[in-house]
Parts: C-alpha cells; structure tokens; sequence
C-alpha cells in the first residue's frame, strides 16, 4: 500500500500505515506509523463474513497484531464451525468458545489468555443481543426478562470481560466496544437495545476511569447502520439505512471495514490519549438535524 505525497510514494511492509513527513512541509514534520505488529487482541462477536467484528479483526491482522478470537457455542457446533473456517486465514492463535451469560466461560478463556499469551494489549467487545419482541411495538411493554437479558448480554458484558483482563493488560492497553447512535436518540425499532446501548456507552466512561492507572484506555465506536445479522432483527433495517444514504454528509453508510480502521487506530499507539469516548463512523449522519 502507498501514499502519494507532494508526488513521493512511501510504501512499507503490508498492514503498515506510514504517513512520512521527512522535506514535506518542515523540518519538524514526525514520522507517524500505525504498527500493531506484537501486539495481542481478543475479538469477540464474529458471526459471518457481515459482522463489524469481523471487518475489525481483517483491519488489525492488516495492521500486524496476533489474534485470539471467541464464537458463541451452541448444542451443534455451527458457529463454531462458520467462524473457524472464516477466521482461518487471519491465524488465531487463541480460538476460543465464549457466552457471556456464562462467568465460567468468561474466566475459562482468560485463564486460556494468561497461559498462552501472558498478557493482553486490545480487548474487543462486539457482543449484543435483545430478543425481537423487544425491539417492536411499545417501549413500555417490554417484559422484566427481555430488559434484563438485553442489558446483560450488551452492556453488562462488558464489565466482567474487562475484570478478567484487567490483570493482563499490558500498559498501553485498548478496549473497544460497539455502540450506535439509539443511545442517544429513539429511534423506531430499537427499543431496548437504546437503552442497552446508552448503559454500555455509560459503562465505556466508568470502565475508562479504573483502567486509566493502568494506562489502559477504553472507547465505543458507534457505527451507522449495516447490514450484519445482528441488525437484520430490527424492523425496518433497510429504510435506516437508505435513509443514512439520503441524509448523511458523505451521501452513503459505512463498512465494516470503516469501522475496523477506526478500531485499528483506537488500539494503537496514536491513540494514546483518547479514552472515555463514543466515536461515531457514520458517514457523518450523527450531525444532521433534519
């Protein structure tokens, strides 16, 4: 990969992001560089070929860093089986199964990261989940099982996760986790998964505050709409996302793999001092009034 500059092209070893400033506007200009190569990073919450998590774990392995990744089990082994064979060629070293309704689970694969890794640099959290009579109708008509589930699995998951890794963490550490713009905003057919999402972006600036002794920095990306098979539970998916198309700055949605550059970027060392935050991959949607 290359970058025209003033006419030079800096090229590098692949998954490296160089920006060469060397006779390039002045003589203080820095060497920058996006290099994750050494670096360790769990990713949960691959599905298919259409999850964020996945277009987050290509954009990392670009840039270099060794892998550990979980999938959802279940009686048959079909998740674990789909997120093999799609992972295969990015060469996790830790290939783990993961339910976070489970602390056994929780501690078994951290008990796996200490033994094999020794210690953890990124931990990314793409996990949610509400069942559909939750996502329609009234909000008031959400039943006491459905709110907790869905706060436990999207936004409550994420503490314990962090907990295990938090002895692990080496200093410099990032932790990544999804969110969206219902948050903040009703938005129809969302419902309770807004809700879980302002608790996990809630969660995001407490979490950051602990593990900031640790110089472990901890943000939310709050992507636009995609199409992945989380989404396609929520009514009216592809209306979202015409919309974004219509109404955005940039005039389309993003990718998954928008989102894992700016996850990349998150676990570097270029962002080193941001932390507590929800960054919004958009195309710029979360600006407009009308």
């Amino acid at each position: 990969m290359g970058l025209a500059n003033g006419g030079d092209v800096v090229t590098g070893d692949p998954g490296v992001w160089r920006l060469l400033g060397e006779n390039h506007c002045n003589a203080s200009a820095r060497f920058m560089l996006l290099d994750l190569r050494g670096k360790k990073a769990l990713v949960t919450g691959i599905a298919n070929n259409k999850s964020i998590a996945w277009g987050i774990a290509q954009q990392l392995h670009a840039a270099g860093a060794e892998l550990g990744v979980t999938y959802l089990p279940d009686d048959k082994g079909r998740f674990e089986g789909k997120v093999r064979e799609l992972t295969a060629p990015l060469s996790p070293t830790l290939f783990e199964p993961l339910n976070v309704q489970d602390p056994a689970q929780i501690e078994a694969v951290f008990a796996k990261v200490k033994e094999q890794w020794g210690q953890i640099d990124v931990l990314v959290h793409c996990l949610a989940f509400a069942g559909k009579d939750e996502l329609i109708g009234d909000y008031s008509n959400i039943s006491p099982e459905g709110f907790a589930r869905a706060l436990e699995v999207s936004a409550y998951s994420l503490a314990p996760l962090c907990k295990h890794a938090k002895p692990l963490f080496s200093e410099g550490g990032s932790v990544i986790t999804l969110s969206y713009l219902g948050a903040e905003r009703a938005i129809p057919n969302y419902n309770v998964m807004g809700v879980a999402k302002a608790a996990l972006e809630a969660s995001v600036r407490y979490l950051a505050a602990e593990l900031g002794e640790k110089q472990v920095r901890v943000n939310a990306i709050s992507a636009g709409p995609i199409r992945t098979l989380a989404s396609s539970a929520i009514g009216g998916i592809l209306d979202m996302i015409h919309n974004v198309e219509e109404k955005a700055p940039l005039h389309r949605t993003v990718t998954q793999d928008e989102v894992g550059g700016t996850a990349a970027f998150l676990a570097s060392n270029l962002a080193s001092g941001i932390t507590g935050q929800t960054i919004y991959v958009d195309a710029g949607y979360c600006i407009t009034g009308m």
